[in-house]
């Protein structure tokens, strides 16, 4: 049924909202999957939770926007076609960039529509028409304009920084991008000889591949060690270059010797010694990993393998003085997980601490509400010591930087269009050359929440749905994604992108340990949907989530999801066949019996309850409580309540109105959560309904009416359903069989009469009679053996004879009671017998009497109860 009811949505238009400035509009723009990607359980997650959000505010009348898109994910997309390449025995190097993004966008068009139809799958109500995509024209525009503003007020600069490089991805990375774990390795002790004279100082390295590249050696000018070393020069093993000693007040004393090798291009302290010491930068790798020109004699060397060599020549030349172990940080590229090298490079940076301010203070004031509140101080706490972010990479994919180079006057041009001549008027060369490089994939992200809506541009689409109400991610990405749209979507428009940042949690297998293809814990959803529905699979996922915490998924818990939708699927057969075709819902629903009054006093509080939860973004906790309140007061006491008032035939106890009134609205508080099998139900029961809707998802959502809380009703119910519940567990205690029938007598501690009027509901739902009803019990009735039951408002008393099958129990005991009686005669003989009483272990003789006697005493309790049961 998902299929045609998705068509049958799609078809009437409910997805895309009417722009009305008279009301309000609620507008979530969905975080863009990658195009590359295929649908996993964070997808589904962010889908299932984002669309009840939507859902939600459509029923309630606002005009919802759920704008879907996908990210073209440089790195990531860029691999895979170069994958592809590989195996057609060709490289993009071979094809040239044109021809490399032109397979690219072939690719692109092949499958990157995948991920989007899954969407779909999961009942996700986008506005399709409005999907977007990254490299789409309109957010292109954006990204050069943002990229234009930033420099002409200069916040982006061109610099030679140390960056993280990934020579495995052949790029720049961001310090986000790259992943740090702790690492076992060495600390390896050399000797560097003094020039000109004898004598050594000794550095300790991690990286002892990087002495090619030192140019100089540093000594904390406060370290008294060295005093006599400061301004003198050191010879460089192997490569024999004379570098100097210097002071600086960086060097931490304690570590190593307390003397460090300084190199500037792949150490990003070394860096800021080399610029105050007025120290050159030597780069000793090249962009694949392997050593370049000036290694010396380790050109061309894998950076690891030269390592190997260089430690094997410094111990040949007795430079080599000590190893110890040592447990440090290495980086590692968060896609690839290759070690990245730092590397000092010229780069594209944006100077952030400017742009940082006023997204401190958005959230600080409260204007940006982050949800789990706990976030805040994390996001706050990154902000205030954020660092320049590194926008350039060396890829083919992604959004070229709008920077064009002129040979003939060494000068730039930055423009949002492409200049055919070198903008500066004394020049205006048409011999002009773009950057090379693409920007950071999250440039283009972090303006994600204008730039969708047509930002340069002042659309309509902006002006209405900007900014947007509630950004749902993973917080994982808080300072990826979530921190740069703030700040962009401030300097862009002036205004915060979004009001409430929802933050879920990531999603772990039933025993906490994170899903991985590796420990094969993993869940895909689409194999879900197939097995469960999709209906399933979202109650899964989000029944008892909360913002921010991990959430524990489990095929069982997908199958008691769909264990629920089989209740409710069947609860609505049930009151469809319950109800003649003409039968028609009345305006007003009267509680004639107390039955009705309880459950429509409980239902209302249920969608109290169920309102406050949806605004204060506790889903999962509503979705927690409506399973509760459908599954057991619905299904299992209403309906069966209700079973054996219809079965009377009289029209004063007709329970039809209130089973389809609390049916029709508990489908509708649902279909948030549950899109396909609420529209299902719900388009069954319409003939009876008045409904002027041609659909349950632009039916009103439900609100509490005008029925009050009935506090005597559901003090009246919790107590025969007390009474019921506790019979049925001492039934199946004693293994009673289900059709069996027993007696009872219940003894009411207040209103026995009001407990009378229930006797038919008891003894049919707790299958007892027969039933007597009376005063309060006080005391044990004498001569019968008896389950006791002691209740909260009434006792139960359950004579065993009525529980059992007499004659098999009386056989049963006769048994056992001949069993003991002919051990009690055994042990009695054996104690009798003097010589064995004389010569055995007294310990043995000890047990054996204390065997008589518990063998006595529980011959005694048997005899005891069978003439009880005999009685």
């Amino acid at each position: 049924m998902e299929s045609k009811w998705y068509q049958f949505w799609l078809e009437k238009g409910y997805f895309t909202p009417k722009i009305d400035s008279s009301k309000t509009p609620f507008t979530i723009i969905m975080p863009p999957p990658n195009v590359t990607g295929q649908l996993h359980v964070g997808h589904a997650l962010t889908a299932a939770l984002e669309d009840t959000m939507v859902r939600w505010r459509r029923m309630n009348g606002q005009p919802a926007l759920w704008l879907p898109g996908t990210d073209h994910a440089g790195i990531a997309t860029q691999v895979v076609v170069e994958q592809m390449l590989a195996k057609e025995g060709t490289t993009r190097q071979a094809l040239g960039r044109e021809k490399f993004v032109a397979r690219v966008w072939e690719w692109v068009r092949k499958y990157g529509g995948i991920i989007s139809e899954q969407h779909r799958r999961l009942g996700a109500s986008c506005d399709w028409p409005r999907e977007r995509f990254t490299l789409d024209e309109g957010p292109s525009r954006a990204v050069r304009a943002t990229f234009v503003n930033l420099y002409n007020k200069g916040l982006i600069y061109r610099g030679e920084r140390i960056i993280n490089w990934c020579p495995r991805c052949a790029t720049a990375l961001s310090d986000l991008e790259v992943e740090h774990k702790e690492v076992e390795g060495n600390l390896w002790h050399i000797n560097y000889p003094l020039a000109g004279e004898p004598g050594f100082i000794t550095v300790a390295t991690t990286r002892p591949e990087t002495i090619l590249g030192d140019t100089g050696v540093a000594v904390n000018p406060c370290d008294c060690r060295y005093e006599n070393m400061r301004d003198k020069k050191v010879v460089l093993p192997v490569i024999g270059r004379t570098i100097p000693i210097v002071a600086d007040e960086i060097v931490d004393q304690s570590f190593g010797t307390g003397a460090v090798k300084v190199t500037p291009a792949h150490d990003p302290v070394d860096f800021d010694i080399a610029q105050r010491q007025k120290l050159p930068l030597v780069n000793i790798l090249n962009p694949d990993g392997t050593m370049n020109e000036n290694a010396g004699p380790y050109q061309g060397m894998d950076r690891f393998a030269c390592r190997k060599a260089i430690l094997r020549d410094l111990e040949e030349q007795g430079l080599l003085i000590k190893v110890d172990k040592h447990v440090h940080q290495v980086g590692h590229c968060d896609r690839c997980h290759t070690p990245v090298e730092p590397w000092a490079s010229k780069q594209w940076f944006v100077t952030m601490a400017g742009l940082a301010a006023p997204a401190i203070e958005a959230v600080r004031s409260g204007e940006i509400t982050i949800l789990p509140e706990r976030f805040a101080k994390v996001y706050l706490n990154w902000m205030e010591n954020i660092r320049d972010w590194c926008i350039s990479r060396q890829l083919w994919w992604g959004h070229r930087i709008p920077v064009w180079y002129c040979p003939r006057c060494g000068q730039i041009t930055v423009s949002v269009d492409e200049p055919k001549v070198c903008s500066h008027a004394h020049c205006r060369s048409a011999d002009i050359y773009q950057d090379p490089d693409v920007l950071d994939t999250w440039f283009s992200s972090a303006l994600w929440p204008h730039s969708t809506l047509g930002w340069p541009e002042q659309t309509q689409d902006l002006r209405y749905f900007y900014p947007t109400s509630v950004m749902e991610t993973g917080y994982d990405i808080l300072f990826f994604w979530v921190a740069r749209m703030i700040m962009m979507g401030i300097e862009n428009t002036g205004k915060v992108p979004f009001k409430t940042v929802y933050l879920h949690g990531l999603i772990r297998d039933e025993a906490g340990e994170k899903m991985s293809k590796l420990r094969g814990n993993v869940i895909n959803p689409l194999d879900a949907i197939e097995k469960y529905g999709t209906d399933a699979l979202r109650f899964a996922l989000t029944t008892g989530s909360s913002p921010g915490n991990d959430i524990r998924m489990s095929w069982q818990k997908l199958e008691a999801s769909r264990n629920f939708c089989n209740k409710l699927w069947n609860a609505a057969r049930y009151v469809e066949s319950s109800i003649p075709a003409d039968f028609r819902l009345p305006d007003r629903v009267e509680a004639v019996h107390v039955e009705d009054r309880w459950v429509l006093s409980r239902f209302n509080r249920l969608i109290t309850d169920v309102d406050r939860l949806l605004k204060e973004y506790q889903f999962g906790e509503a979705e927690r409580q409506i399973h509760e309140f459908v599954w057991g007061d619905y299904c299992d006491w209403y309906i069966e309540l209700s079973k054996i008032r219809l079965r009377s035939g009289s029209g004063e106890t007709d329970t039809r109105p209130v089973l389809l009134y609390v049916l029709e609205k508990s489908i509708r508080l649902l279909h948030p959560f549950m899109p396909f099998i609420t529209e299902e139900l719900w388009q069954g029961l319409r003939p009876h309904l008045n409904a002027t809707a041609d659909s349950v998802m632009i039916s009103p959502y439900p609100q509490p009416d005008a029925f009050p809380a009935d506090g005597p009703a559901e003090a009246e119910m919790s107590s025969v359903i007390e009474i019921v519940r506790a019979i049925r567990n001492a039934r199946a205690e004693a293994k009673v069989e289900p059709v069996r029938w027993i007696e009872a007598q219940v003894f009411a501690r207040e209103d026995e009469k009001k407990l009378a009027g229930h006797r038919e509901a008891i003894e049919t739902l707790a299958r007892v009679r027969p039933l007597q009803i009376s005063g309060s019990l006080k005391e044990k009735p004498a001569g019968t053996e008896a389950v006791v039951l002691v209740l909260a408002g009434a006792d139960v008393v359950l004579p065993l004879r009525g529980m059992i099958d007499v004659a098999a129990e009386t056989a049963k005991l006769e048994k056992e009671i001949s069993q003991e009686e002919a051990e009690k005669q055994r042990l009695e003989t054996k104690l009798g017998n003097m010589a064995f009483v004389s010569r055995a272990p007294a310990g043995i003789v000890a047990r054996d009497r204390q065997r008589l006697g518990e063998t006595e005493g529980k011959l005694g309790r048997l005899k005891e109860r069978l003439a009880r049961l005999a009685g």
